[in-house]
């Protein structure tokens, strides 16, 4: 199929496209060193516009919740009740999250605190960048791992803290670490870690309820054949937008995740540059991530949009990118290089 790849990062976009979906770069045939726009610039105005963007999505999501919500209460026979639970649960779930969701992650990771006494390095990395970044120094946990990962968590920057893999301090050098540090630093410093929680929970709720529908749905044809009989037109046809929803809401909610994941892990890529002054750094590190061919095992779908790289290797070879959580990994370098 006709695409046209973008000179910058390589990215493959549709053949109607003026500007790459990725790096907004312009695709008619303009050579990068003659695009005349202000590199720094242009990244704050990426910046505001993927924020923008995002609040939108969010926005959308809630506006979906509630609508799965209303059809779900009308199903279950408890009319205005239905998104009115579906948004009670979703803020008690959220609440929880919030509050205890950095402990949750950093355990299930299997990530354990380290101090300067252990690993001097990685903290004296952090320190750094947090000076750079302007906030304070995150807590340093190690993921006891030979995969090339690395992960941030926290409600705000005051409570953030970043985990590595113990594969990632043995192969990575200084400069190396460094822009891996800043990246995850990046998400703490742009709220990323809170916002993406928001998300999670927002799509759990939106497959939850799916789930349900789809499961009384099955269960009870007869009782949907009787209202049917009963002529309740209006009645039918929620219960088949019903049916439809249930079915595409997660599918949807999930691309929307995913599309969140990739534009902040660019704008972190971007930023890491900022606290560091070298692109290199990151760009080396990230072509290292990407030779390794080692799954990082305590991942799990949950997790995975918030680790630097796809811990789960095979899967991000063998699927589309339209279901990755991350910008193609070669992309990422070839713009960090353009920089």
């Amino acid at each position: 199929m006709a695409a046209k790849i973008c000179p910058r990062c390589g990215f493959y976009n549709n053949i109607s496209r003026k500007i790459c979906v990725l790096c907004e770069t312009p695709l008619d045939g303009i050579p990068v060193k003659d695009l005349s726009y202000n590199k720094k610039e242009n990244f704050y105005r990426l910046l505001e516009s993927n924020k923008r963007n995002s609040f939108i999505l969010i926005f959308s999501l809630f506006i979906f919740l509630i609508i799965l919500g209303f059809i779900f209460g009308y199903i279950f026979e408890i009319g205005y009740a239905g998104p009115i639970i579906a948004l009670i649960f979703s803020i008690i779930t959220t609440l929880f999250s919030y509050n205890m969701g950095k402990s949750i992650v950093l355990k299930i990771s299997g990530a354990r605190r380290v101090t300067k006494n252990e690993e001097p390095e990685f903290v004296n990395v952090v320190e750094e960048i947090s000076i750079a970044a302007g906030v304070p120094t995150p807590e340093t946990y190690v993921i006891e791992s030979d995969a090339l990962n690395a992960f941030a968590t926290g409600k705000n920057p005051k409570d953030g803290a970043i985990a590595v893999t113990r594969g990632l301090l043995e192969k990575l050098n200084r400069e190396e670490l460094s822009g891996v540090v800043a990246h995850e630093m990046s998400h703490i410093v742009n709220l990323d870690i809170r916002f993406s929680m928001l998300v999670g929970v927002i799509v759990g709720t939106i497959v939850m309820i799916s789930d349900w529908l789809l499961r009384y749905l099955f269960w009870s044809g007869g009782r949907r054949r009787e209202r049917k009989s009963e002529g309740n037109s209006i009645g039918l046809i929620l219960v088949i937008v019903g049916l439809i929803l249930a079915i595409i809401a997660p599918i949807f909610a999930k691309l929307i995740q995913m599309s969140i994941s990739r534009k902040r892990e660019l704008m972190a890529d971007a930023r890491s540059v900022e606290f560091t002054r070298n692109p290199e750094g990151l760009a080396s590190a990230l072509e290292k991530i990407a030779k390794s061919s080692i799954k990082l095992e305590t991942a799990s779908r949950a997790t995975a949009h918030m680790f630097i790289s796809n811990p789960f290797k095979d899967f991000s070879k063998k699927s589309s990118e339209l279901f990755s959580t991350h910008p193609p990994i070669e992309s990422r370098i070839r713009i960090l290089r353009s920089m």
